[in-house]
């Protein structure tokens, strides 16, 4: 957004803060796109609009790719509309498809931003392990045919913790910024067939989780030992690392403020 632009947005009355959760599936991303193109930041800026009656442009607590989804994605925008914050999530929500569902709504303090103020994000990866693919888990999962040694990702995920440059996890095309990041956790969780992989950190370089994803299932199947995720990070060699893991399984969780 143009700083003039800007300007004239921040001196609208109010400013709107919403949770939002979807599932990505259908679209490319979460950042605005050209038509015919649809990133779930068109269908949520149109329906607002109506809501709203002014024109609307949302900042975002993350540009999440095509493919991915949430459940605690973090928006804000400044309007001059007056419904009242409690009917918001109704009136909103009954405009929106199914795909995509406003969770709660605040009243921020106008210098808030979801982008510029967040303090670190939780992001979610599930792997689906079995010999078969389950349908209905396909969507949110990837899915290993193979059996993945679960101790071995788990130790491999504890390297991670701590400050580090993560360039070695970073694909081309994120906007430029330092590779250093804080995790602050990262640990594996199981349910039934389902390995959660949960990473909480100060920020996330592009594809930088997916990319680490890649990794842990590489040593999850034997290829690597644990300890060489430390070689990985260490080399700030992208070539290092694995194949990015699919879209698919990634959910942006949570936002902190």
């Amino acid at each position: 957004m143009k700083r003039e632009h800007k300007e004239e947005m921040k001196a609208r009355a109010r400013n709107i803060a919403m949770i939002v959760a979807y599932d990505g599936t259908g679209y490319h991303g979460f950042q605005r796109q050209t038509p015919p193109i649809v990133a779930v930041q068109n269908v949520l800026e149109e329906k607002l609009q109506l809501v709203f009656g002014d024109r609307i442009e949302l900042a975002a607590a993350g540009r999440t790719d095509a493919g991915v989804h949430a459940s605690g994605q973090v928006v804000n925008f400044f309007t001059n509309g007056r419904i009242p914050t409690e009917r918001i999530i109704k009136a909103v929500n009954s405009l929106l498809p199914d795909d995509i569902a406003v969770q709660s709504v605040w009243e921020a303090d106008h210098d808030f931003s979801a982008r510029h103020s967040a303090k670190s994000k939780t992001y979610l990866y599930r792997l689906h392990s079995g010999k078969t693919p389950d349908p209905l888990l396909s969507r949110y999962c990837w899915h290993i045919e193979y059996p993945l040694s679960t101790s071995d990702m788990s130790r491999a995920m504890g390297y991670l913790e701590g400050v580090h440059d993560f360039s070695a996890f970073r694909a081309s095309g994120g906007a430029p910024m330092s590779p250093v990041r804080e995790m602050y956790d990262a640990k594996l969780s199981v349910e039934g067939a389902v390995i959660m992989l949960r990473f909480h950190a100060s920020g996330f370089l592009y594809h930088m989780a997916r990319n680490i994803v890649g990794t842990l299932v590489r040593i999850g199947e034997g290829l690597e030992e644990p300890d060489d995720i430390v070689r990985v990070m260490e080399s700030h060699d992208r070539s290092q690392a694995a194949a990015t893991a699919p879209a698919r399984g990634l959910l942006l969780e949570h936002v902190e403020y």
